[in-house]
């Protein structure tokens, strides 16, 4: 039996983006015949306390020497002194959704503290598995790790039937956690210019993960009188997120940073036209044709994508061909985790 030790910092239910990843990896890994063994390190990361890192520690080294360690890249950029303690005895792999350094808001000094200890437990594993290309040349040129060491499997997808769309008002849906780093500020105010045309906005995502970027956004709705267009549903399950993909008309996300961008490929994989940024690795997960991007923090700019594509269905419905098309190119959950595999594979 092949086996791992996969470290998640947290609930593994824990509703975004990174954490979806990890749990479909960990099933698809356990279909193809590993053993994993999940290793809950504490919801305290990136920002743990001395207690906190002491239990992360405890946990690890209990490992059996020679079993393969993942660590999500959420805890393993703040693990520096522990990756030199775990490296001569298990082969070690960072999995990097994005750099902490890269999450957006965070003060500068804090922001450099991040990215020089996540270099340097970077130095310490055998493979590094990230979840787009843009990451992959990121690591390649800021963090020191070679490319031979990097290995992409993106996150997979799976036919879904095409949107049917919403009768009447165009249905705008954006999905991800009420986080500075996602943009909703950004849409907010360039719909606050759109109050001529008919349109409505769905927001899915976890509210809890900042307080402050959830009272930020309901003041901004509130200020632009725009409580009657815009939904806040906060974090919602599985079959009610399907609902509102396949009841929408477009997907927009001015996302100031994806190391992926999930959310971006269920939407392609739906069949829905896109309007995000060049941001990150949102470039390559949108593909031609399929979509408007606007250079991030552009809420003018946001404003004009949106404005044609809510009056121009005919415009809306070419991009939703193309996105048709794009999804039958996407990677299956079961592709990806055989990439995954022979990254563990490799360093056995």
């Amino acid at each position: 039996m092949k086996r791992i030790v996969f470290a998640v910092p947290g609930d593994l239910a824990t509703p975004t983006g990174g954490y979806a990843y990890d749990r479909r990896m960990i099933a698809e890994l356990t279909g193809l015949g590993w053993e994993v063994e999940v290793a809950d390190i504490g919801n305290e990361f990136p920002r743990p306390g001395a207690r906190a890192l002491e239990a992360a520690r405890t946990r690890l080294l209990a490992v059996p020497p020679g079993i393969p360690i993942v660590v999500d890249g959420l805890a393993f950029g703040v693990l520096p002194e522990l990756a030199a303690e775990l490296h001569p005895d298990h082969p070690l792999i960072a999995l990097v959704h994005h750099p902490l350094a890269l999450e957006t808001g965070i003060p500068a000094a804090e922001a450099e503290e991040f990215r020089r200890r996540e270099r340097a437990a970077l130095a310490f594993t055998d493979n590094v598995v990230v979840t787009s290309p843009a990451t992959a040349r990121l690591l390649s040129a800021d963090y020191g790790v070679a490319e031979e060491d990097i290995t992409v499997a993106m996150p997979g997808s799976e036919p879904r039937a095409a949107a049917r769309g919403g009768r009447g008002a165009v249905a705008l849906l954006a999905v991800g956690a009420v986080v500075r780093r996602k943009g909703y500020d950004v849409l907010v105010a360039a719909l606050g210019t759109l109050k001529d045309l008919s349109w409505r906005l769905t927001i899915a995502g976890d509210r809890a993960r900042s307080p402050a970027a959830a009272a930020a956004l309901d003041a901004d709705i509130h200020r632009l009188d725009l409580g009657g267009r815009i939904e806040v549903a906060g974090a919602v399950d599985d079959a009610r997120i399907a609902a509102l993909y396949a009841e929408a008309d477009l997907f927009v996300l001015p996302s100031r940073f994806e190391g992926y961008g999930m959310a971006f490929a269920e939407a392609i994989a739906h069949g829905l036209p896109v309007i995000g940024t060049t941001a990150g690795a949102i470039p390559g997960t949108v593909p031609d044709g399929a979509g408007l991007l606007v250079p991030p923090d552009d809420a003018d700019a946001l404003a004009q994508a949106l404005r044609r594509l809510i009056a121009q269905p005919g415009e809306r419905q070419c991009m939703a061909a193309a996105a048709r098309a794009a999804a039958a190119r996407l990677p299956t959950w079961r592709q990806s985790a055989e990439i995954f595999a022979r990254a563990i594979e490799a360093v056995q």
